[in-house]
Protein backbone atom coordinates (compact mmCIF):
# COMPACT_ATOMS: atom_id res chain seq x y z
CA UNK A 1 0.00 0.00 0.00
CA UNK A 2 1.32 3.66 -0.59
CA UNK A 3 2.11 6.25 1.85
CA UNK A 4 -1.01 8.32 -0.21
CA UNK A 5 -3.64 5.86 0.25
CA UNK A 6 -2.57 5.36 3.72
CA UNK A 7 -2.76 8.44 4.78
CA UNK A 8 -6.34 8.72 2.81
CA UNK A 9 -7.71 5.57 4.50
CA UNK A 10 -6.22 7.12 7.77
CA UNK A 11 -8.19 10.39 7.32
CA UNK A 12 -10.95 8.66 6.47
CA UNK A 13 -11.06 6.74 9.39
CA UNK A 14 -10.38 9.89 11.86
CA UNK A 15 -13.54 11.73 10.23
CA UNK A 16 -15.60 8.62 10.96
CA UNK A 17 -14.50 8.53 14.65
CA UNK A 18 -15.07 12.11 14.81
CA UNK A 19 -18.52 12.11 13.60
CA UNK A 20 -19.78 8.94 15.33
CA UNK A 21 -18.10 11.18 18.74
CA UNK A 22 -20.22 14.17 17.92
CA UNK A 23 -23.11 11.92 17.64
CA UNK A 24 -22.59 10.13 20.80
CA UNK A 25 -22.48 13.44 22.81
CA UNK A 26 -25.38 14.56 21.29
CA UNK A 27 -27.60 11.76 21.73
CA UNK A 28 -25.71 12.05 25.72
CA UNK A 29 -26.69 15.73 26.46
CA UNK A 30 -30.55 15.06 25.21
CA UNK A 31 -30.65 12.35 27.91
CA UNK A 32 -29.04 13.54 30.47
CA UNK A 33 -31.52 16.82 30.32
CA UNK A 34 -32.43 17.70 34.38
CA UNK A 35 -35.73 16.80 35.81
CA UNK A 36 -38.28 19.22 37.24
CA UNK A 37 -38.05 19.85 41.26
CA UNK A 38 -40.75 18.00 42.72
CA UNK A 39 -42.57 20.06 45.88
CA UNK A 40 -42.64 16.41 48.09
CA UNK A 41 -38.55 16.70 47.51
CA UNK A 42 -36.75 17.02 50.76
CA UNK A 43 -35.01 20.06 49.98
CA UNK A 44 -37.78 21.15 47.85
CA UNK A 45 -39.99 20.65 50.91
CA UNK A 46 -37.65 22.21 53.74
CA UNK A 47 -36.86 25.38 51.23
CA UNK A 48 -41.10 26.00 51.11
CA UNK A 49 -41.02 25.43 47.17
CA UNK A 50 -44.03 25.74 45.22
CA UNK A 51 -44.33 24.90 41.20
CA UNK A 52 -46.99 27.34 41.14
CA UNK A 53 -45.90 30.75 42.99
CA UNK A 54 -49.98 31.90 42.62
CA UNK A 55 -50.83 28.86 45.18
CA UNK A 56 -48.14 30.27 48.15
CA UNK A 57 -49.83 30.51 51.57
CA UNK A 58 -49.20 34.09 52.29
CA UNK A 59 -49.92 33.61 55.72
CA UNK A 60 -47.20 30.95 56.60
CA UNK A 61 -44.97 32.90 54.36
CA UNK A 62 -45.04 36.28 55.48
CA UNK A 63 -42.04 36.95 53.26
CA UNK A 64 -44.06 36.12 50.44
CA UNK A 65 -45.08 38.98 48.12
CA UNK A 66 -47.31 39.21 45.05
CA UNK A 67 -45.27 38.90 41.97
CA UNK A 68 -42.21 37.29 43.15
CA UNK A 69 -41.16 34.16 40.85
CA UNK A 70 -38.45 32.39 40.43
CA UNK A 71 -38.09 33.71 37.39
CA UNK A 72 -37.36 37.15 39.20
CA UNK A 73 -35.01 35.77 41.50
CA UNK A 74 -31.47 36.32 42.26
CA UNK A 75 -30.82 32.73 41.64
CA UNK A 76 -32.42 31.68 38.75
CA UNK A 77 -29.92 30.46 35.97
CA UNK A 78 -31.71 30.49 32.70
CA UNK A 79 -32.73 33.07 29.52
CA UNK A 80 -35.31 35.42 30.06
CA UNK A 81 -38.73 33.89 29.36
CA UNK A 82 -37.73 30.75 29.61
CA UNK A 83 -40.38 28.14 30.86
CA UNK A 84 -37.57 26.54 33.69
CA UNK A 85 -34.36 26.84 34.61
CA UNK A 86 -31.35 25.61 36.71
CA UNK A 87 -30.80 26.90 40.90
CA UNK A 88 -27.88 26.03 42.76
CA UNK A 89 -30.43 25.17 45.95
CA UNK A 90 -31.79 22.00 43.31
CA UNK A 91 -28.44 21.08 41.99
CA UNK A 92 -29.42 19.08 38.88
CA UNK A 93 -33.09 19.97 38.72
CA UNK A 94 -34.86 22.99 36.89
CA UNK A 95 -36.97 24.47 38.62
CA UNK A 96 -40.23 26.74 37.09
CA UNK A 97 -39.93 30.06 36.12
CA UNK A 98 -43.76 30.22 37.97
CA UNK A 99 -42.52 28.78 40.96
CA UNK A 100 -41.45 30.47 44.44
CA UNK A 101 -39.14 28.97 47.68
CA UNK A 102 -38.65 31.21 50.91
CA UNK A 103 -35.15 31.57 49.69
CA UNK A 104 -36.29 33.68 47.32
CA UNK A 105 -34.18 37.39 46.60
CA UNK A 106 -35.08 39.65 44.49
CA UNK A 107 -32.67 39.93 41.31
CA UNK A 108 -30.94 43.42 40.85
Amino acid sequence: MSSFSAKTSNRRVFMMQMATAATAVMAVSEATAQAMVDEKDPQAAALAYKADGTKVDKAKFPKFVAGSNCANCALYQAKAGAAAGGCPLFAGKQVAAKAWCSAWAKKA
